[in-house]
């Protein structure tokens, strides 16, 4: 369902000179399975998850989304595809204040192939528990509801793969493993693949398959010896 092949991406140092992030030969992940990427702060965890949802673009190599290699398209394709096949939850929400979670999930459904389905989103709401918060705005909700939300949002499209970068790191340790589990369950009922990054040891041994990003990521491997 996703393959990464000789990916490669550097930033631009001030002085001019360039900075190795990544260099992945190979990484895969097939439809429905659940996957956590960790390792330790600014090792390049968020920058491989913004070059498989073609928010950043990888200066070498493949990334290939079923069947499809997200680097040959236009911006305007990228994110077309995006919004049709990959949801995505931030470690800061990123809703939008002046909306109700019911609007921020549908908003979200109109970046996609159709209509915003005014009862998908009822129902996703309601299965993150918070059908009784409709009509309320971010503000109005606590920190571990505006993360259901976002769950709730990353799911609206029925996508193929969802991202998620460090879920739980900006909620509190009462809702940590409740959008753990609500994310995980949600992608498990839809066959979504998920890949989650987290820097948490506790996150990560719930997973099926754990990646090392050290043991993917020729950069970091080589920094290591």
């Amino acid at each position: 369902m996703l393959l990464l092949q000789d990916v490669r991406k550097s930033f631009r140092e001030p002085d001019g000179g360039e900075l190795p992030i990544l260099d992945i030969p190979e990484f895969t992940v097939e439809a429905g399975e659940q996957v956590v990427i960790v390792g330790e702060s600014g090792c390049g965890k968020t920058t491989l998850l913004h070059i498989i949802a073609g928010i950043s673009r990888p200066d070498e190599g493949q990334v290939r989304i079923a069947g499809w290699d997200i680097t040959l398209l236009s911006e305007a394709e990228c994110d077309r595809f995006r919004a049709e096949n990959i949801g995505y939850v931030f470690q800061t929400f990123n809703l939008l204040p002046a909306f109700t979670a019911l609007e921020n999930v549908l908003l979200g459904m109109t970046f996609g192939r159709g209509k915003p389905d005014v009862k998908r989103a009822k129902q996703l709401l309601e299965r993150v528990g918070l059908g009784h918060r409709l009509h309320h705005k971010p503000r109005q909700l606590s920190v571990g509801e505006q993360q259901r939300v976002s769950v709730a949002r990353a799911l609206a499209n029925r996508p193929k793969l969802i991202l998620a970068d460090e879920p739980t790191a900006n909620v509190d340790s009462s809702n940590q493993q409740a959008v753990l589990d609500l994310l995980r369950e949600g992608c498990r009922e839809e066959n979504v693949a998920l890949i989650l990054v987290t820097h948490s040891p506790e996150v990560a041994r719930q997973f099926p398959r754990i990646v090392h990003l050290p043991d993917i990521n020729l950069v970091l491997s080589h920094r290591r010896r």
